[in-house]
C-alpha cells in the first residue's frame, strides 16, 4: 500500500539576505537600533536586530557620497554626486527638502549637538554651514588647499567651533561666531582622515594616512603629543574614561607612575586602519593598551596583496563595543569578552554582510538545517544562522573563488566540501570551524563536488580539466582531534567529457555517479572504478545540473537549451521533457518523494513542476538576475535560492496554510452572506449595503438600491452609506453604476443613487477617486440616452388628450383648449402638464399616464384606464357598439399644430362609420391604440 503524498502547490518567499551596502558612507543610530547605508543610488535602513532592510529611500540616480543623522535620529541628510542635498524624514521615509550645496561632490557632512546646524565639506574646497529649519546657508568657509575630507562640530552646543581636515595635511578650526578660521594645525604629512574631540572638550585628535595620531590642546592650539601607529589610519574614536573598555584595560595593564602624575588629562582612544585590527591607546606616553592578535578583516595572507582592512569605526552606545566596517562591505560588531583568567579580548558578536556579490552555491547544514553555507565570488565560505540571518563565522583557506559546495553528516560531525578555482577541494568540520582534509590533484577549477549518499565516506569531484575523481576519507581516525589538515589521494580518476564538467551527482545507493558537461551530454559511471555505462544525448546546449531520483531508476538533467529531461537508467532513453523556462535552466532538484521537482534558470524564475502531468503548477519571480544556486532541505524541503543579484531568498511550503486560509475565508463569507440576508429581512438597508460592498456582491447591492428606490423616502439611508464609503469603495460603486446604467430597466435606480452621491459628496472629493474621468465617460452617454427616451415618452403622453377627446369620452368643456391655453400649457414642464391633466380628469386611485408610464419601470408601453363618457348612438347603427380608435403619433402632433383642426367632441353630429376618412400622417411605427368597453376606456401607448 502506497502512502499518500501531498503535492506542493505554493511557496512563500522570505528575503533572507539582501544587498544593503555597496561601500561609501553609513550612519549608526544613537541607540544602535538601525543603520543607514548607501547602496548605489539608494539608501537602505537596516534593522540591526534582524539584519533585514526596513526601508528603502530612492535617490536621484547618482551615487550617495555623504550622510548625516540628527542627534534624535528623526531626520537624515544625504548628498549624491549630483551635488544635491536631501532632507529625509525617517518616520515616514519621505524627502522633505532638496537643495544644491557645492559646485562639486560633497565629501563629508556633520550635524551639531542641537540638530539645528548642518556642515558640509565639498570637493570644491569649501565648507558650508546650513540652518536646518530655515533651509539657508549661514556660513561659508574657504581656506583649505585640497579636498576637505572630514568635518565635525564641537560636541558642546555652547562652544561654537567647527573642525575640518583636508588632503592638504592640515586641520583648521573655524569660529562660527566670528565666522573665520582661528587656527591652522599643521603636523601631518598626508591626508587627514578622521577627527575626534576628547571627553572634556579641550583636546582634539586627528588621524591620517601618515601613520600617526596628533593630540591638540584647544586652549592654545599646540600639539600635545604625536602617537605613531605604524599603519595608515582610517578612523579614530575617543573612549570615555568611565567606559567598560577603559576600566578593563586599566585593570589588565598597570600604567607607569610618571604618566599617572601627569597634570594633563589623559585621553583614551581607539584606532583602526589598513591592517584590519583594533587597537586601544593611552595618550600619555603613546602607550598601546590593547591590540588584536589577528585580523578578522584581512582576506588574503599574502603581504603583497592585502585585501580588506577597516575603512571606518564607530563606538556603540555607552562604549560597550565598536562597529568596524571593511573595504569589502562587511560590518563587524565587537564586544568585550573576559576570560576566566582575567584576560580580555574584543570578539566579534555579529557580522553583517552588506554586499555578497554573486551567489554561486548554497547548502543547508546538518539534519536540523539551522545553518546555511553560502559561496560567493570570494575565497571564504560564509555560514549564516537561519534564525537571524547573520553571518556567524567564515571559513578561510582557499586562495581563489569557491565555486561549489556539498554537505554530509559523518560520524556525528557535519562536514562541508568546497571546490574552488585554486584546483583543490577542502573538507571542513563545521563544529571546530577548521579544514580537516585537502584534495589536490585537479589541473583546473573544481566546479562540482558530491558526497556519498549511503556510506558517506567518500566524495566525487568534477573539474574544468574534464576529469572526475573519487576521494575517500574513511581512513581518517578521529575528525574531532585533527589539528592540521590531511592531504587526500584520489582512488579513481577518468577523463569523462570533452568540455568542462558542470555538475556531479551520486546515486542514493552509491552504485552510480552521473556527470553533466558543456559538451551537451550527461554520462553515467559505475562506482568505485568509474566504469562508463551510459551516455545521455539529446540536449542542444550544455548540461548545467544532474540529479538522481530518490525513488525511481531515473536521472534528471537541466540544460542551457531551456529544457529539463528525465532519463531511464535502464536503457538511457528520454522519458519526459519539460519546457517552460525562457533561458538556460541552471538548477533542478526533486521534491515530494520524487513526484515533483523545482527548477531555476537564467531568466530569474523559480518553477514548480509535477512529473506525472508534465505541467508547471507555479512560477515565482523574486530575483532580478540569474539564479545560480538552489538548495533543498532534506527534512523540511525548504528552498534557498541565490543568484547574480546578490540576493538569497528562503522559500517555505505554504500549501497547507493556503488551504486553511481559503477554508476560513469561505466560512467568513458564508457568515457574512447570512448576515446580509438577515439585514435585508430586518430592512436594515445601511448594514446590507455595507455587507454587499465587503462581499463584492453587485447584484445584491442593486437589489437593495432598487428596494430603497421603490420606498420613495430612503434618501437619508443612501446618503448615510455614501458618506461612510472610502475612496476605493466609492470607485467600486461608480464602476457598478456604470455597468447598471447600460440597461434601461436599471436606469432609474442608477440615477437615484447618482443624485444622492453628487448631493452628498463635494466635487473636490469626487475628483480624487482613481479613474474618475473614465468612469464619468462611461456614465454620461447612457444617461443622456435614458433622459432622451424619457423626454420623448413624456411628450407622447400629451397625445392622450387628443385621443380621448377624439373618442368622445370627455365633455366639450373639459377638452376645450384655446390656442392661448395650449401655449400656456406647453410652456410648463412636461410632467407638470401631465399632472394637471391627471388631477382634472382622473380621480384617485387611478394613476396619471406619466406616473403609470414611469413608475412601472417599463418605458416602452403604457396602459391607461379612464372613466368612460356618456354613451352615444352612432349613425348607421341602432345598437350600442364598442369604439376602437387607432391614431398615429405624427398625426396627433400635426393635429395640435394645425389651426383648421376642429375638436371632434364638440360636434353633435357624427359622420357615418362607413364614410371615408382622411389618411393620417404617420411618423415611424409609434402608435396609440385605444378601446372603449362598458364604462371605461383603455388606451395603449406604444413608444
Amino acid at each position: 500500500m502506497t502512502n499518500y503524498v501531498n503535492s506542493k502547490k505554493n511557496f512563500k518567499c522570505v528575503p533572507a539576505l539582501q544587498q544593503f551596502y555597496t561601500g561609501g558612507p553609513f550612519r549608526l543610530s544613537s541607540d544602535a537600533s538601525f543603520l543607514v547605508c548607501a547602496c548605489n543610488d539608494e539608501l537602505k535602513v537596516v534593522d540591526l536586530a534582524t539584519g533585514s532592510v526596513k526601508n528603502t529611500l530612492e535617490g536621484d540616480s547618482e551615487l550617495i557620497v555623504a550622510l548625516a543623522l540628527t542627534p534624535d535620529d528623526k531626520y537624515l541628510f544625504s548628498a549624491s554626486r549630483s551635488t544635491q542635498i536631501k532632507l529625509w524624514d525617517l518616520s515616514s521615509a519621505t524627502c522633505q527638502r532638496t537643495w544644491k550645496a557645492h559646485n562639486g561632490p560633497v565629501a563629508d557632512m556633520a550635524c551639531d549637538a542641537s540638530g539645528g546646524l548642518l556642515a558640509t565639506a565639498g570637493a570644491d574646497r569649501n565648507i558650508l554651514v546650513w540652518d536646518v529649519d530655515g533651509g539657508y546657508c549661514t556660513h561659508s568657509f574657504r581656506g583649505h588647499q585640497g579636498v576637505v575630507t572630514t568635518v565635525i562640530f564641537h560636541p558642546d552646543p555652547h562652544c561654537l567651533l567647527l573642525f575640518s581636515g583636508s588632503d592638504d595635511a592640515t586641520v583648521r578650526v573655524w569660529d562660527l561666531v566670528a565666522k573665520k578660521c582661528i587656527s591652522v594645525l599643521e603636523k601631518h604629512f598626508s591626508s587627514v582622515t578622521s577627527l575626534a574631540v576628547s571627553e572634556n572638550g579641550w583636546n582634539l585628535l586627528s588621524a591620517g594616512r601618515d601613520k600617526v595620531v596628533n593630540v591638540w590642546d584647544l586652549r592654545d592650539y599646540h600639539c600635545r603629543a604625536t602617537i605613531p601607529t605604524y599603519e595608515p589610519l582610517e578612523a579614530v574614536c575617543v573612549l570615555p574614561s568611565g567606559s567598560r573598555l577603559v576600566s578593563v584595560m586599566n585593570q589588565s595593564r598597570t600604567l607607569p607612575e610618571t604618566q599617572k602624575k601627569s597634570g594633563a588629562a589623559p585621553v583614551y582612544f581607539l584606532t583602526v586602519g589598513e591592517r584590519g585590527i583594533v587597537r586601544i591607546w593611552y595618550s600619555e606616553g603613546a602607550l598601546c593598551l590593547y591590540e588584536q592578535k589577528s585580523s578578522d578583516a584581512i582576506i588574503s595572507s599574502d603581504k603583497d596583496d592585502l585585501k580588506g582592512g577597516f575603512v571606518s569605526a564607530v563606538l556603540l552606545p555607552l562604549a560597550q563595543g565598536v562597529l568596524c566596517v571593511t573595504a569589502d562591505q562587511r560590518f563587524f560588531f565587537y564586544n568585550l569578552d573576559e576570560s576566566d583568567e582575567g584576560k580580555c579580548d574584543l570578539k566579534v558578536s555579529k557580522r553583517l554582510i552588506g554586499y555578497n556579490e554573486e551567489i554561486v552555491d548554497l547548502k543547508f547544514l546538518g539534519d536540523e538545517e539551522k545553518f546555511l553555507a553560502v559561496a560567493t565570488n570570494l575565497e571564504q565560505v560564509r555560514m549564516y544562522d537561519l534564525s537571524s540571518m547573520t553571518c556567524v563565522y567564515e571559513l578561510p583557506g582557499h586562495t581563489d573563488i569557491v565555486l561549489c559546495l556539498d554537505t554530509v553528516v559523518f560520524s556525528g560531525h557535519i562536514l562541508l566540501a568546497s571546490g574552488s578555482k585554486d584546483h583543490t577541494v577542502r573538507i571542513w568540520d563545521t563544529e571546530s570551524k577548521s579544514c580537516i582534509c585537502v584534495a589536490a590533484g585537479h589541473m583546473g577549477a573544481v566546479g562540482a563536488v558530491a558526497f556519498s549518499k549511503k556510506a558517506k565516506n567518500f566524495f566525487v569531484s568534477g573539474s574544468s580539466d574534464r576529469t572526475i575523481k573519487v576521494w575517500n576519507f574513511a581512513s581518517i581516525p578521529d575528525l574531532g582531534g585533527i589539528s592540521k589538515s590531511i592531504k587526500l589521494s584520489s582512488q579513481a580518476a577518468v577523463a569523462a567529457h570533452d568540455k568542462d564538467i558542470n555538475s556531479v551527482a551520486v546515486a542514493p545507493n552509491d552504485s552510480l555517479v552521473c556527470t553533466g558537461s558543456q559538451d551537451r551530454t550527461a554520462r553515467i559511471w559505475k562506482l568505485p572504478d568509474l566504469v562508463p555505462i551510459l551516455v545521455l544525448r539529446g540536449h542542444k546546449r550544455g548540461v548545467w545540473c544532474v540529479e538522481f531520483s530518490p525513488v525511481d531508476q531515473c536521472v534528471m538533467t537541466a540544460s542551457g537549451d531551456k529544457t529539463i529531461k528525465i532519463w531511464a537508467l535502464s536503457d538511457g532513453s528520454c522519458l519526459k521533457t519539460f519546457e517552460g523556462h525562457t533561458a538556460s535552466v541552471l538548477r533542478a532538484s526533486f521534491l515530494t518523494r520524487g513526484t515533483q521537482f523545482v527548477s531555476s534558470g537564467a531568466d530569474g524564475l523559480l518553477k514548480l513542476w509535477t512529473i506525472k502531468s508534465n505541467e508547471c503548477i507555479a512560477t515565482f519571480d523574486q530575483h532580478e538576475d540569474k539564479i545560480w544556486a538552489m538548495a533543498v532541505g532534506k527534512k523540511t524541503e525548504m528552498l534557498a535560492t541565490g543568484g547574480s543579484d546578490s540576493l538569497v531568498n528562503l522559500w517555505h511550503d505554504c500549501t497547507a496554510t493556503d488551504e486553511e486560509e481559503a477554508l476560513l475565508k469561505e466560512e467568513e463569507v458564508a457568515l457574512k452572506d447570512q448576515e446580509l440576508l438577515n439585514a435585508l429581512a430586518d430592512t436594515d438597508y445601511v448594514k446590507a449595503i455595507q455587507l454587499a460592498f465587503e462581499l463584492r456582491r453587485p447584484y445584491k447591492l442593486l437589489n437593495v438600491f432598487t428596494e430603497l428606490y421603490s420606498k420613495g423616502h430612503a434618501q437619508d439611508q443612501v446618503q448615510k452609506v455614501i458618506r461612510e464609503l472610502g475612496k476605493e469603495e466609492l470607485r467600486l460603486l461608480l464602476e457598478y453604476l456604470r455597468e447598471w446604467n447600460t440597461k434601461p430597466k436599471f436606469s432609474h435606480v442608477v440615477q437615484f443613487v447618482l443624485f444622492q452621491l453628487f448631493n452628498v459628496l463635494p466635487p473636490t472629493e469626487i475628483i480624487e477617486v482613481q479613474g474618475i474621468s473614465q468612469l464619468l465617460e462611461g456614465l454620461i452617454p447612457y444617461a443622456q440616452r435614458h433622459y432622451s427616451r424619457l423626454d420623448r415618452l413624456m411628450r407622447s403622453t400629451f397625445l392622450l388628450d387628443y385621443t380621448l377627446s377624439s373618442m368622445s369620452v370627455l365633455s366639450p368643456t373639459e377638452t376645450n383648449l384655446s390656442s392661448s391655453n395650449l401655449l400656456a400649457r406647453t410652456a410648463d414642464p412636461p410632467h407638470a402638464q401631465i399632472d394637471q391633466f391627471h388631477q382634472t380628469h382622473f380621480p384617485e386611485p387611478n394613476l396619471t399616464p406619466r406616473q403609470s408610464l414611469l413608475d412601472s419601470g417599463n418605458t416602452n408601453s403604457v396602459e391607461v384606464t379612464a372613466p368612460r363618457a356618456k354613451k352615444k348612438r352612432l349613425s348607421g347603427s341602432n345598437s350600442e357598439k364598442t369604439t376602437v380608435a387607432e391614431v398615429k403619433i405624427g398625426d396627433m402632433e400635426d393635429a395640435f399644430d394645425r389651426p383648421d383642426v376642429v375638436d371632434q367632441s364638440s360636434s353633435k353630429k357624427h359622420k357615418p362609420a362607413s364614410s371615408k376618412k382622411r389618411k393620417p400622417k404617420a411618423l415611424g411605427n409609434d402608435s396609440v391604440k385605444g378601446s372603449a368597453s362598458g364604462n371605461a376606456v383603455t388606451i395603449a401607448l406604444q413608444v
